[in-house]
């Protein structure tokens, strides 16, 4: 499933993962043409995978399917086991584009068939009626009540263009729902969406995306306050909406959509819905998040013989273990030559104090320019892959482990074990892979290389 995309012009949107009695439910939308489907409402539904292992999966018909005219998508929401059902609470976004929120419950968590009345809860006063979506069901302990969290606008907030909120709604039986104040306001451009809320090791967490950008809060309290932490991201720009559930082991696994390119746009624009990316969270002493690959869902392959890396220049060194550049004054670089275009390596990579940047050039032809650019700057704790960003990222200064998977159009790399970023790079298809330094020493040692199959 790391990857996974239906057959033809279907896609992957939001994911919404569920952990209940040992197996790990995949939620998602199944979306047609980049949410262009019925006038652009979306005609989304829910589909499912489920898996023990995280392995073997099993695909199960859709879950929550569009049966009424007046539907016009059955949009993302969340699924809450309790007493013996499951409840899977959604947005369901009208003909007239406004969103209201519907129930649907099953006993097996495979079957599910919706509740009356449908839709149950519409936005109340002071909520814009076309931002009402994406409920976020959980119980707390704290005050024993059911709490949800919907994506939502206020009509007229404190500060004008900011009212991007999450509205808050309680219970006692999951039936009738009381509307409080906004549970959180992040003063941040448009509504945050795709909320989700979780406890683990004795922090509390609440994320939501915006731009569609996975961030989140945590708080040592049940409701807060909400500290921002210093990288408020789970993952890099092109992993779209994330929401996350518990595994076996008191594991965390996020998942989120890859989209398609989108055509004549801004640089690095990308359409609704595509591939599924899958994450494991790190949790650090101080509570912050990271994330890493799964190992268990990396593609499988066939190890390829140990690499041959040619130096280019005086500066550079192979010692059949591993190459040294040594970039006193401008650029250094090494070649492999006869690298897949689905491939998984891993290199250790070790730099002096002071170096400008170094990286790889993955997928080139003849010139070093011809790859994509995975470059890191260590000094500024910044990692680019190719249009993709990760700041504050730690650790760099120290040798770490560099893991890189390309499979199809995308790039996905793993850095240091806590830090992940994806692109999708569908214009280059070269068999190069180029090691460098800039102004200053870095060393790379090559790991085990993977053909993917």
């Amino acid at each position: 499933m790391q990857y996974y995309k239906p057959d033809g012009n279907l896609n992957v949107g939001d994911c919404m993962p569920f952990f209940h009695d040992g197996v790990f439910r995949l939620f998602y939308l199944i979306d047609e043409d980049h949410h262009r489907a019925l006038g652009g409402l979306g005609g989304h539904q829910w589909a499912q995978a489920s898996s023990r292992d995280l392995v073997a999966w099993e695909h199960h018909p859709l879950a929550i399917p569009i049966t009424e005219a007046w539907e016009g998508s059955i949009c993302t929401g969340s699924v809450l086991h309790h007493e013996g059902t499951y409840h899977g609470f959604y947005a369901t976004r009208m003909r007239d584009r406004t969103q209201h929120l519907s129930l649907a419950t099953s006993t097996d968590g495979v079957h599910f068939e919706k509740q009356m009345p449908n839709p149950f809860a519409s936005p109340p006063p002071g909520y814009d009626p076309v931002h009402y979506r994406d409920p976020c069901a959980f119980y707390s302990p704290a005050d024993g009540r059911f709490h949800m969290l919907v994506t939502a606008s206020l009509t007229d907030p404190p500060i004008s263009g900011r009212g991007g909120c999450l509205a808050h709604l309680i219970s006692d039986d999951l039936r009738r729902w009381e509307p409080l104040a906004p549970f959180i306001i992040p003063g941040l451009p448009g509504a945050p969406e795709c909320p989700d809320y979780f406890a683990w090791h004795g922090w509390t967490y609440l994320i939501f995306s915006n731009g569609g950008v996975a961030r989140y809060r945590m708080s040592r309290g049940p409701f807060g306050p909400w500290l921002r932490p210093p990288v408020d991201t789970l993952d890099g720009p092109a992993a779209r909406v994330m929401k996350t559930a518990a595994f076996t082991g008191d594991r965390r696994i996020g998942v989120a959509w890859i989209g398609a390119r989108e055509d004549n746009t801004d640089f690095g624009a990308f359409r609704f819905g595509g591939n599924a990316v899958f994450r494991e969270l790190v949790q650090a002493d101080d509570g912050t998040l990271w994330s890493k690959f799964p190992e268990e869902m990396m593609p499988a392959g066939s190890a390829l013989p140990d690499p041959a890396i040619r130096p280019l220049g005086r500066e550079a060194r192979w010692d059949g273990h591993r190459v040294r550049l040594a970039a006193r004054e401008g650029l250094a670089a090494a070649v492999l030559d006869g690298v897949p275009r689905d491939v998984r390596f891993t290199l250790r990579v070790a730099s002096e104090a002071g170096i400008a940047g170094y990286g790889v050039r993955l997928r080139a032809t003849e010139s070093f320019d011809s790859g994509y650019g995975l470059h890191v700057m260590p000094h500024a704790g910044v990692v680019r892959l190719n249009e993709q960003v990760l700041y504050g990222v730690t650790g760099l200064d120290r040798p770490f482990d560099l893991e890189v998977m390309m499979k199809g159009d995308l790039i996905d790399v793993c850095i240091a074990g806590h830090r992940t970023v994806t692109d999708r790079c569908p214009e280059r298809a070269g068999e190069r892979v180029f090691l460098y330094a800039q102004d200053g020493e870095a060393t790379f040692t090559v790991a085990q290389v993977v053909a993917l199959t």
